[in-house]
């Protein structure tokens, strides 16, 4: 121990400024720094502490369950009068006691129901992933949480559900599995076999980490991987008409076939199609028919030559351009 002056010192008062070197654990600023007549008794001191604290958290933890259980009571509560007053209501309309037929009741989320409504287009409900954190420190805790909460949130985003230090318990499982999708962030901190058995049946994960940056870089991938997908019209092949000329079918009805050559990419049967005349589409829909010669092919590829038809569709000219169109899924972005 030294004093401010880097000279060494036996005893500091109050108010006084020593450098402390030799600890096994890093305080943090603000931590209250007790001296003991020895190590068995600071050893002492500091289990009690510890095992005040962890009541004190497990009661914290026993209160917010009580109280998310009492509001998933109402809830079903709620229902279940809602349920016998709307069953009540069609038994009287079906007496005659009413003249007008109750409106139905649709489940409005995972508890409650409640009569139809319109959503409203000014308000988009955004997706939420519920999370319990835990930490070895509190500031390793409060850190956590403000790097969730700095994510890109317009399109789905974090609800801390609740925070504590010390290892991932039972209690922690029990928290996050009354939401759905929750997980579980334990930041150098574990969880033991019973508790993860726990929670692999209660279906929630815990995500173990000691990098911030690899927790961030996971929790972004994990909200992309909850979003829905995205899909955009792609063209997946091109094909210039060569030649166009009317075949007859049977019961003498005719049909109008473009002879084309495939310059990029493939031409499917199974996809929708346009056709573009002067870089403007004339006709968007089905093929009804794709012909090599004569028999019914299932695509063409660059280079071949191949018959088309289309569904409703046989204005067709030398010239044109068909396209073949495709669905692709695209990754969406956070922000």
């Amino acid at each position: 121990m030294t004093d401010d002056r880097g000279k060494s010192v036996k005893s500091a008062g109050p108010a006084s400024a020593v450098r402390v070197m030799g600890w096994k654990e890093i305080p943090h600023a603000g931590d209250m720094v007790l001296q003991a007549e020895s190590e068995a008794q600071a050893k002492h001191v500091v289990a009690h502490r510890i095992d005040k604290r962890k009541k004190k958290e497990q009661l914290g933890s026993l209160e917010a369950m009580n109280e998310k259980r009492r509001e998933i009571h109402l809830r079903e509560s709620t229902v279940r009068a809602e349920q016998k007053a709307h069953a009540k209501a069609v038994w009287e309309f079906h007496q005659g006691l009413r003249s007008t037929h109750p409106e139905p009741l649709v489940k409005t989320d995972k508890h409650t129901y409640g009569a139809a409504e319109k959503s409203s287009p000014d308000t988009p409900e955004i997706p939420i992933i519920p999370v319990v954190i835990k930490g070895d420190v509190s500031g390793t805790v409060e850190a956590v949480e403000a790097a969730l909460k700095n994510l890109p949130s317009t399109k789905i985003k974090p609800v801390v559900l609740s925070t504590g230090v010390g290892q991932v318990t039972e209690s922690d499982v029990v928290m996050a599995s009354s939401s759905d999708k929750s997980v579980i962030i334990a930041f150098n901190v574990k969880a033991d076999k019973k508790t993860q058995t726990k929670a692999k049946r209660e279906h929630v994960e815990i995500m173990s980490y000691r990098i911030i940056y690899k927790l961030l870089e996971d929790f972004e991938k994990l909200m992309l991987g909850r979003l829905p997908p995205v899909f955009v019209e792609e063209v997946q092949g091109e094909a210039v008409v060569q030649q166009v000329f009317d075949i007859t079918l049977k019961g003498n009805r005719s049909t109008r076939i473009a002879g084309s050559r495939v310059t990029s990419g493939t031409i499917s049967r199974a996809a929708l199609a346009q056709v573009l005349r002067g870089g403007k589409v004339v006709f968007s829909g089905e093929i009804s028919s794709l012909k090599n010669v004569k028999a019914d092919i299932a695509e063409s590829t660059k280079g071949q030559e191949f018959g088309i038809a289309f569904t409703g569709f046989d204005d067709l000219r030398e010239g044109d351009i068909v396209q073949s169109m495709g669905k692709k899924e695209i990754q969406q972005k956070l922000d």
